[in-house]
């Protein structure tokens, strides 16, 4: 069909009807691989001959990188910025081939209306999590450590944590999309398409097992989408925890205390905050997020709490890409 091969209108265009405005509706919402036309030059651009590419490209950048940091610094602050020049390569073939940026902006959206939710997240996690790790805190062992990583080695820590965080959420989030998709039925998407350009197709859609199932990119981009919103949350708490441990150390940890701690007085960062407090805060900042993205999809009551809003808005976009195939169907 002919709406398999254009391409999206523009923003700004004149306004969309019928499956142009659906397609419109998922390109706001944050599904790009939905729609036929974007998903097919994002396949071009998987291709293994782009990806040997870009991966040899990440590579010798990387190496250079390396090769110009190591005389001016440590060899961890050389590898976290080899690791920073190929995520930068990375990013920049995805923002630019695989219209991540369609997602991203949609993510960008969804973070600041996500802000509201920051006192009731705090309230509800810091208390557990400060159960949990303030006692990481007034140990004089992690603030030996914390206090003696260089810039590299902290960078490369957080880098770790993140990185943790995302693979658990990775292996976690297919298994929420799978659950969902098997929920799907008539009356299901019906009322999800309900407030939607989808909802004059709706009727159109007869058995969900007779509608071709998400393909890989689709699902991809499920998964995406529930990732951003998950690193929104840990995102606010993780900067909960820092600023709260930033004003705790500067009530109740005495630079005389820090000092038989670390071993050394502690370096003014500005006025009375110090570097070592700072490291130390980053360091658990990042650790407290790891927990929570763990936390947040394992238990029941943080997964009612936190997880529930984010499964519905995946159930509604499973519901309108099935009233879209259905109107597709010849």
């Amino acid at each position: 069909m002919a709406l398999q091969q254009r391409d999206p209108q523009p923003r700004g265009a004149a306004a969309p009807t019928g499956l142009a405005a659906g397609e419109r509706w998922f390109l706001d919402h944050g599904l790009p691989y939905f729609v036929d036309g974007v998903r097919a030059r994002v396949e071009r651009g998987l291709r293994r001959g782009r990806l040997v590419a870009v991966a040899v490209t990440a590579a010798l950048l990387a190496a250079v990188t390396f090769g110009v940091a190591l005389p001016l610094s440590d060899r961890y602050v050389a590898g976290a910025a080899a690791l920073t020049a190929v995520g930068v390569v990375v990013a920049g073939y995805a923002l630019a081939t695989l219209r991540i940026w369609l997602w991203l902006r949609w993510a960008t959206g969804k973070t600041f209306s996500s802000l509201g939710l920051m006192v009731p997240l705090v309230a509800r996690a810091l208390p557990m999590l400060m159960l949990f790790i303030t006692f990481l805190f007034i140990n004089a062992e992690v603030w030996q450590v914390a206090a003696r990583l260089s810039g590299g080695v902290m960078w490369t820590a957080v880098l770790g944590f993140a990185a943790a965080a995302v693979g658990f959420l990775l292996f976690r989030l297919p298994e929420e999309v799978d659950a969902l998709t098997a929920q799907l039925d008539r009356e299901t998407v019906a009322g999800a398409c309900a407030g939607t350009p989808f909802v004059r197709f709706a009727g159109a859609v007869g058995r969900i097992e007779d509608l071709p199932p998400p393909t890989r990119l689709e699902r991809a981009n499920l998964v995406l989408v529930l990732l951003a919103s998950q690193a929104v949350q840990v995102l606010l708490l993780s900067v909960a925890v820092f600023a709260f441990f930033l004003g705790f150390g500067l009530v109740a940890i005495p630079e005389e205390v820090v000092t038989s701690w670390v071993g050394v007085a502690p370096t003014s960062a500005v006025g009375e905050l110090s570097w070592e407090l700072v490291r130390v805060s980053v360091f658990l900042a990042a650790f407290s997020g790891l927990y929570f993205a763990v936390y947040a999809v394992t238990d029941e009551t943080y997964r009612r709490q936190f997880f529930t809003g984010v499964t519905d808005d995946m159930e509604k976009a499973l519901a309108t890409r099935c009233a879209y195939r259905a109107a597709l169907r010849p």
